[in-house]
């Protein structure tokens, strides 16, 4: 019979955690204290009622700094938040279209997929062919260079048209 593992801590040492004998030690306001021993700096962090927080453990000897170590994490979380709030998520919107698509239809089409190239989402086209039209294969295809022809300005074709079975498959992503 084992012990469990001990669960691996996310983010920085601090204080008791830190397991070397010498640290590079910096002051809260950021002056320089030099090489210490690491009981003498985590006294020294504990008289200020602060926390010895190890910022560059790879480096020799590993660099600490004297900080508030709450304030720290929870200025790192509101630094990832603020970044996750910037993120934009690119979505792949779909227009199916048929062989034998009439003009105004193709218009109301090519209406959608411009407010989804300004929204800043893929828009993968789907061309159907059902029955006889498999025989046509042709007319589908420009259908689809039309399509092109029309986003030129406003779009890139990410993918070339492809046959899946009874359908092709296009998608183009804003420029």
């Amino acid at each position: 019979m084992r012990t469990a593992p001990v669960p691996a801590k996310d983010g920085p040492r601090i204080n008791r955690d830190i397991r070397v004998r010498e640290v590079q030690v910096i002051d809260a306001d950021g002056s320089n204290k030099g090489v210490l021993n690491v009981f003498d700096a985590i006294q020294i962090a504990e008289e200020q009622g602060l926390d010895l927080v190890e910022v560059a453990p790879n480096a020799t000897p590993p660099v600490c700094k004297i900080m508030d170590y709450g304030r720290f994490r929870f200025q790192e979380q509101k630094k990832a938040a603020e970044a996750r709030k910037k993120q934009k998520v690119i979505e792949i919107k779909e227009i199916k279209l048929r062989p034998a698509i009439d003009d105004h239809d193709y218009g109301v089409k090519m209406k959608a997929m411009k407010g989804f190239f300004e929204e800043g989402n893929k828009v993968k086209i789907t061309l159907r062919f059902r029955g006889r039209e498999m025989a046509h294969q042709d007319i589908g295809m420009k259908v689809l260079d039309r399509v092109k022809q029309d986003i030129v300005d406003i779009a890139k074709v990410e993918q070339e048209p492809s046959f899946e079975g009874r359908q092709v498959v296009m998608v183009l992503a804003p420029k």
